[in-house]
Protein backbone atom coordinates (compact mmCIF):
# COMPACT_ATOMS: atom_id res chain seq x y z
CA UNK A 1 0.00 0.00 0.00
CA UNK A 2 1.44 3.36 -1.03
CA UNK A 3 1.84 6.08 1.59
CA UNK A 4 -0.35 9.14 1.20
CA UNK A 5 1.31 12.12 -0.41
CA UNK A 6 2.03 15.21 1.69
CA UNK A 7 -0.72 17.06 -0.18
CA UNK A 8 -3.27 14.36 0.71
CA UNK A 9 -2.15 14.33 4.33
CA UNK A 10 -2.46 18.11 4.59
CA UNK A 11 -5.94 18.06 3.05
CA UNK A 12 -7.04 15.36 5.49
CA UNK A 13 -5.61 17.29 8.47
CA UNK A 14 -7.45 20.45 7.40
CA UNK A 15 -10.70 18.46 7.02
CA UNK A 16 -10.31 16.81 10.43
CA UNK A 17 -9.32 20.08 12.06
CA UNK A 18 -12.52 21.73 10.86
CA UNK A 19 -14.59 18.72 11.91
CA UNK A 20 -13.12 18.75 15.43
CA UNK A 21 -13.04 22.56 15.77
CA UNK A 22 -9.34 22.18 16.48
CA UNK A 23 -6.39 24.56 16.45
CA UNK A 24 -2.83 23.45 15.72
CA UNK A 25 -0.15 25.14 17.84
CA UNK A 26 3.44 24.53 16.73
CA UNK A 27 6.73 25.29 18.45
CA UNK A 28 9.56 26.93 16.49
CA UNK A 29 11.72 23.78 16.73
CA UNK A 30 9.29 21.47 14.93
CA UNK A 31 9.85 19.96 11.49
CA UNK A 32 9.22 22.32 8.56
CA UNK A 33 6.27 20.27 7.30
CA UNK A 34 4.65 20.57 10.74
CA UNK A 35 5.33 24.31 10.93
CA UNK A 36 3.53 24.69 7.61
CA UNK A 37 0.34 23.22 9.19
CA UNK A 38 0.31 25.65 12.12
CA UNK A 39 -2.58 27.95 12.94
CA UNK A 40 -0.04 29.59 15.20
CA UNK A 41 3.70 29.08 15.52
CA UNK A 42 5.81 30.50 18.33
CA UNK A 43 7.83 29.99 21.50
CA UNK A 44 6.60 28.70 24.84
CA UNK A 45 5.16 32.00 26.04
CA UNK A 46 3.45 32.82 22.74
CA UNK A 47 1.91 29.36 22.56
CA UNK A 48 0.73 29.56 26.18
CA UNK A 49 -0.96 32.87 25.44
CA UNK A 50 -2.55 31.49 22.29
CA UNK A 51 -3.83 28.46 24.20
CA UNK A 52 -5.37 30.78 26.79
CA UNK A 53 -7.23 32.79 24.16
CA UNK A 54 -8.41 30.19 21.66
CA UNK A 55 -12.10 29.38 21.19
CA UNK A 56 -11.31 25.99 19.66
CA UNK A 57 -12.62 22.85 21.36
CA UNK A 58 -9.42 20.92 20.65
CA UNK A 59 -5.77 21.98 20.88
CA UNK A 60 -3.28 19.91 18.88
CA UNK A 61 0.04 20.78 20.49
CA UNK A 62 3.05 20.15 18.28
CA UNK A 63 5.81 20.53 20.82
CA UNK A 64 6.83 18.53 23.87
CA UNK A 65 4.90 17.18 26.83
CA UNK A 66 5.29 20.07 29.28
CA UNK A 67 3.88 22.47 26.66
CA UNK A 68 0.75 20.37 26.24
CA UNK A 69 0.45 20.21 30.03
CA UNK A 70 0.62 24.01 30.19
CA UNK A 71 -2.23 24.21 27.68
CA UNK A 72 -4.22 21.76 29.82
CA UNK A 73 -3.55 23.88 32.92
CA UNK A 74 -4.83 27.02 31.20
CA UNK A 75 -7.69 25.40 29.24
CA UNK A 76 -9.26 22.62 31.37
CA UNK A 77 -12.43 22.70 29.26
CA UNK A 78 -10.54 21.87 26.07
CA UNK A 79 -9.15 18.58 24.84
CA UNK A 80 -5.38 18.88 24.47
CA UNK A 81 -3.72 16.42 22.11
CA UNK A 82 0.02 15.69 21.84
CA UNK A 83 0.46 13.71 18.61
CA UNK A 84 3.40 11.71 20.01
CA UNK A 85 3.54 11.02 23.75
CA UNK A 86 7.25 10.22 23.47
CA UNK A 87 7.89 13.91 22.76
CA UNK A 88 9.27 14.81 26.17
CA UNK A 89 11.85 17.28 27.50
CA UNK A 90 14.99 15.88 29.19
CA UNK A 91 15.49 19.15 31.08
CA UNK A 92 11.98 18.96 32.53
CA UNK A 93 12.79 15.47 33.81
CA UNK A 94 15.88 16.76 35.66
CA UNK A 95 13.73 18.30 38.42
CA UNK A 96 11.32 16.24 40.53
CA UNK A 97 8.68 17.26 43.04
CA UNK A 98 10.53 15.49 45.85
CA UNK A 99 13.81 17.17 44.88
CA UNK A 100 12.19 20.60 44.81
CA UNK A 101 10.50 20.04 48.17
CA UNK A 102 13.87 19.16 49.71
CA UNK A 103 15.41 22.32 48.29
CA UNK A 104 12.52 24.39 49.67
CA UNK A 105 13.13 22.88 53.13
CA UNK A 106 16.77 23.98 52.91
CA UNK A 107 15.65 27.52 52.05
CA UNK A 108 12.37 28.19 53.87
CA UNK A 109 10.62 31.28 52.64
CA UNK A 110 12.44 31.36 49.30
CA UNK A 111 10.41 32.17 46.20
CA UNK A 112 10.50 29.38 43.63
CA UNK A 113 10.72 30.54 40.01
CA UNK A 114 10.26 27.63 37.64
CA UNK A 115 11.11 27.71 33.97
CA UNK A 116 8.13 26.74 31.82
CA UNK A 117 10.21 23.66 30.84
CA UNK A 118 8.91 21.76 33.88
CA UNK A 119 6.15 19.29 34.60
CA UNK A 120 2.78 20.46 35.86
CA UNK A 121 3.57 18.84 39.23
CA UNK A 122 6.72 20.96 39.60
CA UNK A 123 4.82 24.10 38.56
CA UNK A 124 2.33 23.27 41.33
CA UNK A 125 5.22 23.43 43.84
CA UNK A 126 6.42 26.79 42.49
CA UNK A 127 5.46 30.39 43.16
CA UNK A 128 5.74 31.71 39.62
CA UNK A 129 6.57 30.35 36.18
CA UNK A 130 8.73 32.05 33.56
CA UNK A 131 10.02 31.61 30.03
CA UNK A 132 13.33 32.57 28.48
CA UNK A 133 11.50 35.61 27.08
CA UNK A 134 10.19 37.03 30.36
CA UNK A 135 12.45 35.53 33.04
CA UNK A 136 14.35 38.77 33.64
CA UNK A 137 11.13 40.79 34.07
CA UNK A 138 9.69 38.22 36.47
CA UNK A 139 12.77 38.07 38.70
CA UNK A 140 12.98 41.88 38.74
CA UNK A 141 9.52 41.96 40.35
CA UNK A 142 10.54 39.81 43.31
CA UNK A 143 11.47 41.92 46.37
CA UNK A 144 15.22 42.26 46.93
CA UNK A 145 15.03 40.80 50.43
CA UNK A 146 13.56 37.50 49.22
CA UNK A 147 15.65 34.45 48.37
CA UNK A 148 15.04 32.90 44.95
CA UNK A 149 15.25 29.24 43.94
CA UNK A 150 15.39 28.88 40.16
CA UNK A 151 14.62 25.52 38.50
CA UNK A 152 15.61 23.60 36.46
CA UNK A 153 17.99 25.30 33.96
CA UNK A 154 21.23 26.49 35.54
CA UNK A 155 22.26 28.35 32.38
CA UNK A 156 19.04 30.32 31.93
CA UNK A 157 19.08 30.98 35.68
CA UNK A 158 22.65 32.20 35.51
CA UNK A 159 21.79 34.48 32.59
CA UNK A 160 18.86 35.98 34.51
CA UNK A 161 21.01 36.40 37.62
CA UNK A 162 23.64 38.29 35.59
CA UNK A 163 21.00 40.53 33.99
CA UNK A 164 19.22 41.34 37.26
CA UNK A 165 22.13 41.31 39.70
CA UNK A 166 20.19 38.87 41.88
CA UNK A 167 21.79 35.93 43.62
CA UNK A 168 19.75 32.81 42.96
CA UNK A 169 19.91 29.22 44.08
CA UNK A 170 20.22 27.34 40.78
CA UNK A 171 19.10 23.78 40.16
CA UNK A 172 21.81 21.92 38.14
CA UNK A 173 19.61 21.15 35.12
CA UNK A 174 20.38 21.91 31.49
CA UNK A 175 19.19 21.39 27.92
CA UNK A 176 21.14 18.55 26.24
CA UNK A 177 20.59 20.19 22.85
CA UNK A 178 21.83 23.67 23.72
CA UNK A 179 24.95 22.49 25.52
CA UNK A 180 26.07 20.86 22.26
CA UNK A 181 26.76 24.38 20.98
CA UNK A 182 30.36 25.20 21.88
CA UNK A 183 32.39 28.43 21.78
CA UNK A 184 34.54 26.99 18.99
CA UNK A 185 31.39 26.52 16.90
CA UNK A 186 30.66 30.24 17.16
CA UNK A 187 34.29 31.08 16.38
CA UNK A 188 34.27 28.85 13.30
CA UNK A 189 31.06 30.34 11.95
CA UNK A 190 32.30 33.88 12.62
CA UNK A 191 35.49 33.11 10.71
CA UNK A 192 33.42 31.88 7.75
CA UNK A 193 30.86 34.71 7.98
CA UNK A 194 32.66 37.72 9.50
CA UNK A 195 29.79 40.14 8.79
CA UNK A 196 27.18 37.94 10.49
CA UNK A 197 25.45 38.82 13.73
CA UNK A 198 25.37 36.09 16.39
CA UNK A 199 22.23 35.37 18.41
CA UNK A 200 22.21 32.72 21.13
CA UNK A 201 19.55 31.24 23.37
CA UNK A 202 20.05 31.72 27.14
CA UNK A 203 19.93 27.94 27.58
CA UNK A 204 23.40 27.89 25.99
CA UNK A 205 26.56 27.73 28.09
CA UNK A 206 27.77 31.15 29.33
CA UNK A 207 30.95 30.77 27.24
CA UNK A 208 28.66 30.72 24.19
CA UNK A 209 26.30 33.54 25.17
CA UNK A 210 29.37 35.70 25.94
CA UNK A 211 30.25 35.53 22.23
CA UNK A 212 26.77 36.51 21.03
CA UNK A 213 25.64 39.93 19.84
CA UNK A 214 22.23 39.19 21.34
CA UNK A 215 20.97 36.59 23.84
CA UNK A 216 17.33 35.94 22.98
CA UNK A 217 14.41 33.54 23.31
CA UNK A 218 13.23 31.94 20.09
CA UNK A 219 10.51 34.57 19.83
CA UNK A 220 13.17 37.23 20.30
CA UNK A 221 15.25 35.65 17.53
CA UNK A 222 12.27 35.81 15.16
CA UNK A 223 11.79 39.53 15.89
CA UNK A 224 15.52 40.33 15.75
CA UNK A 225 15.91 38.59 12.39
CA UNK A 226 12.98 40.52 10.96
CA UNK A 227 14.14 43.92 12.23
CA UNK A 228 17.94 43.80 11.90
CA UNK A 229 19.70 45.30 8.91
CA UNK A 230 22.25 42.46 9.06
CA UNK A 231 21.97 40.16 6.06
CA UNK A 232 23.70 37.20 7.71
CA UNK A 233 22.85 35.76 11.13
CA UNK A 234 24.37 32.87 13.07
CA UNK A 235 21.68 31.10 15.09
CA UNK A 236 22.64 29.58 18.43
CA UNK A 237 19.66 27.40 19.23
CA UNK A 238 17.89 24.25 18.03
CA UNK A 239 18.17 24.20 14.25
CA UNK A 240 14.44 23.74 13.57
CA UNK A 241 13.90 27.49 13.91
CA UNK A 242 16.02 28.14 10.81
CA UNK A 243 13.23 26.81 8.57
CA UNK A 244 10.93 29.57 9.81
CA UNK A 245 13.63 32.24 9.71
CA UNK A 246 14.51 31.49 6.08
CA UNK A 247 10.84 31.34 5.10
CA UNK A 248 10.01 34.70 6.69
CA UNK A 249 13.24 36.50 5.69
CA UNK A 250 14.07 35.38 2.14
CA UNK A 251 16.58 38.20 1.63
CA UNK A 252 18.75 37.13 4.57
CA UNK A 253 21.06 34.17 5.20
CA UNK A 254 20.95 32.06 8.36
CA UNK A 255 23.60 29.67 9.61
CA UNK A 256 23.25 27.20 12.50
CA UNK A 257 25.90 27.74 15.16
CA UNK A 258 26.14 23.95 15.29
CA UNK A 259 24.56 21.24 13.14
CA UNK A 260 24.60 19.13 16.33
CA UNK A 261 21.95 21.32 17.98
CA UNK A 262 19.06 19.00 17.20
CA UNK A 263 16.38 17.99 19.72
CA UNK A 264 15.28 14.50 18.61
CA UNK A 265 12.10 14.68 20.67
CA UNK A 266 11.01 17.86 18.92
CA UNK A 267 11.26 15.98 15.63
CA UNK A 268 8.95 13.10 16.61
CA UNK A 269 5.73 14.79 15.51
CA UNK A 270 4.94 14.35 11.81
CA UNK A 271 2.04 14.97 9.45
CA UNK A 272 1.07 11.32 9.88
CA UNK A 273 0.95 11.58 13.67
CA UNK A 274 -1.09 14.81 13.51
CA UNK A 275 -3.65 13.14 11.25
CA UNK A 276 -3.80 10.06 13.48
CA UNK A 277 -4.20 12.24 16.56
CA UNK A 278 -7.15 14.12 15.05
CA UNK A 279 -8.73 10.90 13.83
CA UNK A 280 -8.49 9.12 17.18
CA UNK A 281 -8.66 12.23 19.40
CA UNK A 282 -5.62 10.87 21.21
CA UNK A 283 -3.20 10.89 22.95
CA UNK A 284 -4.80 13.37 25.34
CA UNK A 285 -2.78 15.31 27.90
CA UNK A 286 -4.93 16.08 30.93
CA UNK A 287 -3.49 17.49 34.15
CA UNK A 288 -5.29 16.21 37.28
CA UNK A 289 -7.46 18.94 38.78
CA UNK A 290 -5.68 19.03 42.16
CA UNK A 291 -2.32 19.67 40.46
CA UNK A 292 -3.84 21.91 37.79
CA UNK A 293 -5.30 24.39 40.27
CA UNK A 294 -1.99 24.80 42.09
CA UNK A 295 0.07 24.98 38.89
CA UNK A 296 -2.33 27.51 37.39
CA UNK A 297 -1.40 30.04 40.07
CA UNK A 298 2.23 30.00 38.91
CA UNK A 299 1.28 30.07 35.22
CA UNK A 300 -1.27 32.86 35.64
CA UNK A 301 1.34 35.02 37.37
CA UNK A 302 3.61 34.46 34.38
CA UNK A 303 0.89 35.38 31.88
CA UNK A 304 0.15 38.59 33.82
CA UNK A 305 3.74 39.68 33.18
CA UNK A 306 3.49 38.59 29.53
Amino acid sequence: MMADSDAELKEEIIRLKEKRNAIILVHNYQLGEVQDMADFIGDSLELSQKAAGTKADVIVFCGVHFMAETASIICPDKKVLLPDMHAGCPMANMITVSGLREKKKEHPGAKVVCYVNTTAAVKAESDICCTSANGVRIVEQIPLNEEIIFVPDQYLGGHIAAKTGRKMILWPGYCPTHIRIRPQDIARQKAEHPQAKVVAHPECRPEVTALADEVLSTGGMIRFSRETEAEEIIIGTEIGIIYRLRKENPGKRFFPASEQAVCPRMKLITLESIRWSLQEMAPEVKVPERIRLKAKIAVDKMLEVG
